[in-house]
């Protein structure tokens, strides 16, 4: 989240898309409901009339996958009619910026495609520059290759009535969005965007968000209270996780991780030459990048040998989810750990990744509950015992409430959970695991002279000797410390890039800054202004509690209304003031040299409206899903042309000719993720027992299907059986003059525990977006049958 859960009861208008917050994300609607208390609106747009639409002021429906679409309808909308914040856009975007001649798009391709590769030479979407460097622009935004006017030609086409054929929305509902929402760009109004994995998972995941940062941008909406994107995480540390480095082409701090594939990336110095802007707050990425290697090293990360660097793992591959099961299923890998993860109900053609399982020497699970994928060579999951060679381990594992640590929720709060209960049974935290095992390992290879064995020796493990690790020197080391003082540092503004600081994620940096002071547990309610609660718990980075603060003023440094005030300059104090952290230096006056960059993570300090970036294009274009049942309205081009093709066995596609009708999976609010912690609770069951599909009565009635049947669902993966329920929530779309159904499943059920049913996703592709390798789980093809026919 660029803001956060409290924030949103000062916004003018939610548009909530891609999610369903009154079911998943409940405690939103607190604030949400202040927000309408306040006269604000609450616009819905989802597939399916859920409970968040019930609470709407305005519902639109639209078919999965054509999010690009309707906002760059959007964008168009508030374009031609001139409702954008100009001279926030001109001032605090890119839009001013000139194009390098050569740029082009055709025919649903940008310039520098190459189709025997399926990527993008990015080299074609350069930025014009000075001779020292600067961006060429046009303050008037009238040239036509400024990032403004090619803008507006790329989404001239994305007109009202192309629109709603594609995304099958009844055009008033369609005019009702555009105009709600479009309001927000006026001076003292705000407007927030709320998404989750409706959005993501799709082919084209990673220009979905984009392109509502576009819309946003135009209308002034970030950095201001009651504005921003605002990313529903669907679990209550996914935002830790991922700050943490389980992304799979990242260290922490999103610090990308180094390949073998890429030359410069074969030394220190040539990884940090490659990957450090000249200008804006990444320049300082060698100091966070030492930093974290003297963290994981310590003394034995020196100049001499690069601080470690060679250490570190150079990946030669892909590997995303994926990939890895593919690999699996080929045979590459020996053995893999599971922690708190049910790909076999999770995972995108879920029955192959169960096969995948059962290609590897070993397999550890460490869950709360013997669940789909520990038990996935056992009879009752459809294997042959005698024919699985894969040797499983099963580790009890500890409940949240039955261990202590920090989480981090979606507003980037990072607040500390103390232990309630001693584990039942053999059960143990995740950390008291890794760390026994990292102290096993070490043992083991304590003499041994390989050298793949020495980058483990060279861990600075040093969190005590015990089987229970002091998980207060696990808090410490991420915050980071001077090494010459022995002291704790007091914020990534410390770091240095000598090997005399180390820090274990440096967005964290400065939440642990003394001793005894570990922010995340501070828990002082009282409100400082904003409703920011700057005293409850710790928001990474610095405590700032809405990113990119300095947009909410204008570029004199007052706000832009005073009623969405968040820091403004006070010239006799000679600093910037009010109720949040500035996101920058707060004594740079609006005068001086960067004194307007209010996005200082990017190189020139302004947004991207414009972004040569992401591997499928610089703007947000529309292609349909991997399946779809009509062809691209916009193009020629009729999937993601920089999508990575799963092709093969692993991964059949389904056409319309025989899966005629669009799926999509969705959560329950009974139930949590693959089930494995909700199945096995017995009220929770009785709540929601049993696997079901939500269909039309329209589409029902042309499948001879009745409330409560027993039908089969079927995709080129495979098919399950489920119960139908027949429902209002659903109707037919008309897109592009044909009728076009739609149906919806939940995603929680399998064999084990109390509630059980048929697993969603084997039906689901193994395919992901072009940048982040998110599976398409929300749109792909299938048919519907009774199963007594």
């Amino acid at each position: 989240m660029t803001n956060h859960w409290n924030d949103l009861q000062h916004t003018d208008c939610a548009l909530i898309i891609g999610a369903n917050p009154a079911e998943n994300h409940p405690i939103s609607f607190r604030w949400l409901t202040k927000a309408k208390e306040n006269g604000g609106k609450i616009v819905s747009v989802d597939p399916r009339f859920t409970r968040t639409s019930a609470q709407a002021d305005v519902y639109a429906a639209l078919r999965s996958g054509t999010d690009i679409p309707f906002i760059g309808g959007m964008i168009n909308y508030a374009l031609e009619k001139n409702l954008i914040h100009k001279e926030y856009v001109a001032k605090y975007t890119n839009a001013s910026f000139i194009v390098k001649e050569g740029y082009d798009f055709n025919d649903g391709l940008f310039s520098g495609y190459d189709e025997e590769k399926r990527a993008y030479d990015k080299t074609k979407w350069a930025i014009e520059a000075t001779e020292d460097g600067k961006p060429v622009v046009d303050e008037s935004l009238e040239h036509p290759r400024s990032v403004f006017q090619l803008m507006k030609k790329h989404y001239s086409r994305y007109d009202i009535k192309t629109v709603t054929t594609v995304t099958g929305t009844a055009e008033e509902d369609y005019l009702k969005v555009c105009k709600t929402f479009c309001e927000t760009g006026k001076v003292g109004k705000s407007g927030t965007i709320m998404y989750a994995m409706g959005t993501t998972q799709h082919t084209v995941g990673s220009q979905n968000v984009r392109i509502y940062a576009i819309l946003q941008l135009l209308l002034g909406n970030i950095g201001i209270p009651g504005g921003g994107i605002n990313a529903m995480r669907g679990e209550s540390n996914v935002q830790g996780s991922t700050d943490f480095g389980l992304l799979f082409d990242n260290l922490t701090g999103y610090l990308g991780a180094p390949k073998a594939t890429v030359p410069e990336h074969a030394t220190l110095k040539g990884y940090l030459e490659k990957e450090t802007p000249k200008t804006g707050y990444w320049s300082n990425k060698p100091k966070f990048v030492v930093s974290l290697l003297k963290s994981w090293y310590g003394a034995n990360a020196t100049a001499e040998n690069e601080f470690g660097y060679q250490f570190l793992p150079k990946g030669n591959k892909n590997y995303s989810h994926i990939n890895l099961f593919k690999a699996m299923y080929n045979g590459e890998l020996d053995g893999t750990f599971l922690f708190g993860t049910n790909p076999v109900v999770g995972g995108p053609n879920a029955g192959k990744e169960k096969e995948a399982l059962g290609n590897l020497k070993w397999m550890v699970a460490i869950d709360l509950w013997e669940t789909e994928t520990s038990a996935f060579w056992q009879k009752e999951a459809g294997s042959d015992p005698a024919k699985i060679n894969t040797e499983v381990f099963l580790l009890p594992a500890s409940a949240s409430f039955e261990k202590e640590g920090s989480i981090s929720n979606s507003s980037r709060w990072m607040q500390y959970r103390w232990k309630a209960i001693d584990s039942r049974g053999e059960a143990r935290p995740d950390l008291d695991i890794i760390h026994e095992l990292a102290l096993k390992l070490k043992k083991l290879y304590a003499n041994s002279p390989k050298s793949a064995d020495q980058p483990f020796l060279a861990l600075d493990w040093n969190y005590g000797t015990g089987e229970e690790p002091d998980i207060d020197l696990v808090a410490k080391e991420i915050n980071g410390y001077d090494l010459k003082t022995g002291k704790l540092i007091s914020g990534f503004g410390a770091l240095l890039d000598d090997g005399s600081t180390s820090s274990g994620n440096w967005i964290y940096s400065g939440f642990y800054p003394e001793e005894g002071k570990n922010k995340s547990k501070n828990r002082d309610n009282k409100d400082l202004g904003g409703e920011h609660y700057l005293n409850w718990s710790y928001s990474w980075p610095m405590n700032r509690r809405i990113l990119y603060n300095r947009a909410s003023a204008d570029p004199s440094g007052q706000p832009w209304s005073k009623d969405k005030a968040v820091i403004w300059w006070d010239d006799a104090q000679k600093k910037w003031v009010g109720n949040d952290v500035p996101d920058f230096k707060a004594v740079t006056a609006p005068t001086e040299p960067g004194g307007t960059g209010a996005f200082m993570m990017n190189k020139d300090g302004v947004a991207l409206l414009f972004a040569p970036t992401l591997n499928d294009g610089p703007f947000p274009e529309h292609y349909e899903p991997f399946e779809s049942p009509v062809p691209n309205a916009f193009s020629g081009q009729e999937m993601n042309p920089a999508t990575v093709i799963m092709d093969g066995d692993f991964n059949k596609k389904g056409f319309k000719a025989d899966y005629p009708i669009v799926a999509t999976t969705y959560r329950l609010s009974e139930h949590w993720q693959s089930g494995s912690m909700t199945r096995n609770q017995e009220w929770l069951s009785e709540l929601a027992g049993h696997m079901f599909v939500e269909l039309s009565e329209d589409l029902a009635k042309e499948k001879g299907i009745k409330n409560k049947d027993k039908i089969i669902v079927s995709s080129a993966r495979g098919e399950i059986k489920a119960y139908a329920m027949v429902t209002k929530r659903y109707k037919p779309f008309a897109v592009r003059g044909k009728k076009v159904h739609q149906i919806g499943m939940p995603w929680h059920f399998g064999y084990k525990g109390f509630a059980t049913g048929d697993t969603a996703n084997r039906l689901t592709p193994h395919i992901g977006d072009a940048n982040t390798m998110i599976p398409e789980y929300k749109a792909f093809l299938c048919n519907v049958r009774r199963a007594d026919v």
